[in-house]
């Protein structure tokens, strides 16, 4: 491996889907000790590398390793790379590992993490949160665009509703299960509030992931996309309240996150983009990341960057432009530099 974009190419011929991320977890350790790191696995499959003189503030760097489990097979095409992954967020998280790599005095630690089952429940950000101590700032790797910083992300609120109805014949004027839970779909629609738009931060949304059922029993796993101070409590009780006899679950509740543009991580990067010939443009994000599952253990700076479009994150398309890339190893670089200053 002679540099970043040969680190990230090797990271995208090595399949993660959530759960699978073992490989890519032995590799990067190898990786990061090859590179002087002190590397190593913690109990959740996580992989953590520190770097720098131990003397001084902690600045962690969280990305993930683990895709979706839609196999894009790793290649080069003229500028870009393309590959499971490229861009949410291998792409991110090799450039946060080449950056810490390059700067070996950083006056303190800077730890970088390679995170499990992100796709999935974030048990990697999870465990990483109520087992290791707080750092003094934090920048999580997702997939920004070189010039931007995200600020914040939507909070997410994933919902099951279970109903079961007595077997009767299909001309039966009784509702049947499938009627009921279509019709449960449509309340969760109007109990989340008179305005929803997955595109706007302020408003909630949600998305039917999932329809299973017949006459006699259905099912629907339903996820809400929530802005900061939504009430999750409040909507299970509406929502059980419109149960119609079936059973409402909240299986998971993140809350959402956001930090303003005086944060000093976001600062760092906002003068790093600046400094490699950008216009810095904060950012509002619709999605979840393990900003929102870390943030409620650790209240610390913190942003999310990284290099690569999230326009193509786990599309059939994904990939990440070569030049972005290296773009956003050197805005990394450069805030871990603005960072090693001011904390």
């Amino acid at each position: 491996m002679s540099g970043p974009v040969d680190l990230l190419h090797a990271m995208l011929s090595i399949p993660s889907p959530s759960g699978r991320e073992d490989e890519l977890a032995r590799y990067l350790e190898k990786v990061m000790n090859d590179l002087g790191m002190a590397a190593g696995r913690d109990e959740a499959g996580n992989v953590i590398g520190d770097i720098g003189t131990g003397r001084g503030p902690v600045v962690m760097l969280l990305s993930h390793l683990d895709t979706v489990d839609r196999p894009l097979p790793a290649r080069r095409e003229g500028g870009r790379l393309v590959g499971r992954g490229a861009a949410d967020a291998k792409g991110p998280l090799a450039a946060m590992i080449s950056a810490a790599a390059a700067r070996p005095s950083f006056p303190g630690t800077l730890r970088v993490v390679g995170a499990v089952e992100e796709e999935r429940l974030s048990r990697g950000g999870e465990h990483l949160a109520r087992t290791v101590p707080a750092p003094d700032a934090l920048l999580v790797g997702e997939p920004s665009g070189w010039s931007r910083v995200v600020l914040g992300y939507k909070g997410k609120i994933d919902i099951e509703y279970r109903v079961a109805r007595a077997a009767t014949h299909s001309t039966n004027p009784a509702a049947k299960a499938t009627e009921v839970a279509v019709a449960f779909w449509h309340d969760l629609l109007e109990a989340l509030g008179p305005e929803r738009d997955h595109g706007a931060f302020g408003l909630p949304a949600a998305t039917l992931r999932g329809v299973r059922g017949d006459l006699t029993e259905a099912r629907l796993d339903v996820d809400c996309r929530v802005p900061p101070g939504y009430d999750a409590q409040a909507l299970a009780a509406r929502l059980r309240a419109r149960a119609d006899g079936g059973e409402v679950t909240v299986v998971r509740h993140v809350p959402a996150v956001r930090r303003g543009r005086t944060d000093p991580v976001v600062r760092a990067v906002s003068a790093a983009i600046r400094r490699h010939g950008g216009t810095p443009r904060p950012t509002l994000k619709t999605g979840t990341s393990d900003m929102n599952t870390v943030a409620p253990h650790w209240d610390v700076p913190m942003a999310t960057y990284g290099p690569g479009d999230s326009s193509l994150d786990h599309s059939d398309e994904e990939h990440i432009e070569i030049a972005e890339f290296l773009k956003g190893v050197d805005v990394l670089t450069t805030a871990l530099d603005e960072l090693a200053t001011t904390l």
